[in-house]
């Protein structure tokens, strides 16, 4: 168990529930090493929350087949939590986080709640010995994230935030071409998120809100498409952002619009709407090679994507970066496999960390950006600035 002391060694500092989840994964090695088997036990997992999102996670629990055992449901509304679970075919239902989180003991929870609620439930459940899949947005503000991440430190768990765009084998193909320099450097990126939600859609009593749905199409809508495009391209060196509410009576926005510049030099324009009747998710990259096009909804296929070369690009290069490997659908599940992938190794999961915080810090920058009609460059939201705390600078 090398990674046992290894971990020790390295954070002395840390005690109580650090030891207690350390302990928890060393008899969970110590298991499977007098099986002799590499396949892991079925880990322990429970749903807070009920809503229609939460239908995603246990789908993508179900596929995961043998490598999980989901136990329990927790929702504030105990009817909405029992209706769910005996739908589902849950064995428990709960409307007490804490006593749920004690009685169950779960290695592994999926936060599936309202967006004001994530920073909190996921601190309870890392320091109740869990990892945690988060719905996206993560959390409010950078500072939340810095919770998270002392929490993180702390218990020696790990919270992952759904971005399931990553996982898709198309963006996987995409993001091994980039890398290798086969098509050439990125120069420009068009993003748009053009979806459509109606005012009875904004009725519900936390959307529309910045107090409870955190931010408006730029934080509950887009930020998938912009994760992505961050993941694709790296690192962003400045934006410059406006937004408004044109239509739909919240406080939040409807439209969102920015320029961004990337520290590879690239550059992107990003629009993300509501209000947009045909709706669709589009990106599109250009390199020097070729232009690349993804065409969907909420979740792609491999038939979703759209390769374009350069003149002098030869057929059979051409053919070779449109050979996309089997398909795998963007989607909670393909998530959900990186994850178990990384509990089995003890290793920090994707989009957890500082791998999600980017995100964080490009959202909290757009909003500045937007509010106070400025360019912000990377990096540059630090604590004593308001818009560290809340993405409308009110905190």
């Amino acid at each position: 168990m090398k990674w046992l002391v290894d971990e020790i060694a390295y954070a002395p500092s840390r005690k109580g529930c650090l030891v207690q989840s350390l302990l928890k994964r060393y008899l969970f090695c110590l298991v499977l090493e007098k099986k002799g088997s590499p396949t892991m036990e079925a880990l322990r997992a429970v749903i807070v929350g009920t809503g229609g999102i939460a239908r995603s996670h246990v789908n993508a629990l179900r596929q995961a087949g043998s490598q999980v055992d989901l136990v329990a449901g927790m929702d504030i509304d105990a009817d909405r939590a029992s209706a769910f679970c005996e739908q589902h075919e849950i064995p428990r239902s709960y409307t007490d986080l804490d006593k749920m989180l004690r009685r169950e003991e779960p290695q592994l929870v999926h936060i599936a709640t309202p967006p004001g609620t994530h920073c909190e439930l996921t601190v309870a459940a890392l320091e109740a010995g869990a990892w945690v899949l988060c719905e996206k947005p993560l959390c409010a503000s950078l500072a939340e994230m810095d919770r998270i991440e002392e929490a993180e430190a702390r218990t020696g768990n790990y919270c992952s935030s759904v971005f399931q765009w990553r996982f898709g084998s198309g963006g996987q193909h995409l993001k091994q071409l980039i890398n290798s320099g086969a098509l050439g450097k990125p120069m420009v990126c068009v993003n748009l998120t053009t979806w459509f939600r109606t005012h009875e859609y904004y009725a519900v009593p936390w959307r529309g809100k910045w107090a409870t749905e955190l931010g408006g199409c730029s934080m509950g809508h887009g930020i998938h498409s912009m994760d992505f495009m961050l993941y694709q391209l790296g690192e962003w060196q400045e934006i410059r952002a406006m937004m408004g509410t044109l239509d739909r009576h919240i406080e939040v926005e409807d439209v969102s619009m920015a320029s961004v510049r990337f520290a590879n030099g690239a550059m992107a324009s990003v629009t993300n709407s509501v209000l947009s009747p045909r709706e669709v998710s589009y990106l599109r990259f250009d390199f020097q090679k070729a232009t690349i096009e993804l065409t969907h909804l909420y979740s792609y296929q491999n038939q979703d994507w759209q390769y374009s070369a350069v003149p002098g690009v030869s057929a059979e290069e051409l053919n070779s970066w449109r050979q996309l490997p089997e398909n795998v659908a963007s989607s909670h599940a393909a998530q959900l496999q990186a994850m178990l992938a990384s509990y089995a190794k003890n290793e920090r999961p994707p989009v957890s960390g500082p791998d999600v915080r980017g995100t964080i810090d490009f959202l909290a920058s757009l909003y500045k950006s937007a509010i106070t009609g400025q360019p912000v460059t990377r990096g540059s939201i630090t604590p004593d600035d308001p818009f560290y705390h809340a993405m409308n600078g009110q905190a």
